[in-house]
């Protein structure tokens, strides 16, 4: 069975809101990716895929608006600047890790955004035993001045570049259960 989009929604803006959001946000933006694994190895194949796509900076390796990222530390804090390849910079901040996912928050960026935290994470489907999901979440509103419209399909066209690299690059497809 599928987990509807809206559902997701809602259950990971009340996950990012519940975990600290420092005001509630008003627009929630998701994309999954479920992945085809090997039953017998789903785990160890979820992890293969997190050590691709999860690392802090890999995504320089997959989304491709990024053409750089810088990772710093201020004390105990962890941030990354992200260079994009039109030269836009976004400022992000690390805010809590799992085995295969993280949050973050946008600090500083050329998007029409603010207040905006985000999970992004490869976990086992719930109900399928022979896939792994690929899930990149946020909760954010529009900047000052800026159309929830304009900043809802801002967020989107990202998660959706980003998710699509990384099926394009990672994933099989159906046509690959019929070899």
């Amino acid at each position: 069975m599928r987990t509807s989009i809206a559902a997701l929604m809602l259950a990971t803006g009340a996950l990012v809101v519940g975990g600290g959001a420092a005001s509630a946000a008003s627009l929630v933006s998701a994309k999954k990716l479920e992945l085809n694994v090997d039953e017998t190895k789903t785990e160890e194949e979820r992890r293969a895929l997190w050590e691709k796509v999860g690392g802090w900076c890999a995504i320089k390796e997959w989304h491709p608006a990024v053409a750089a990222c810088e990772e710093s530390k201020e004390g105990d804090d962890t941030f990354r600047t992200l260079t994009l390849q039109d030269g836009g910079k976004i400022r992000e901040r690390l805010v809590d890790t799992g085995a295969t996912s993280y949050r973050y928050e946008i600090l500083e960026s050329p998007f029409p955004v603010k207040n905006y935290e985000a999970q992004f994470s490869v976990t086992p489907d719930d109900d399928d035993l022979d896939e792994i999901n690929v899930v990149w979440s946020a909760t954010y509103d529009p900047a000052d001045g800026k159309d929830a419209k304009d900043a809802r399909s801002t967020i989107d066209g990202v998660f959706t570049a980003g998710i699509d690299s990384i099926k394009a690059k990672y994933g099989k497809s159906d046509d690959d259960d019929k070899k």
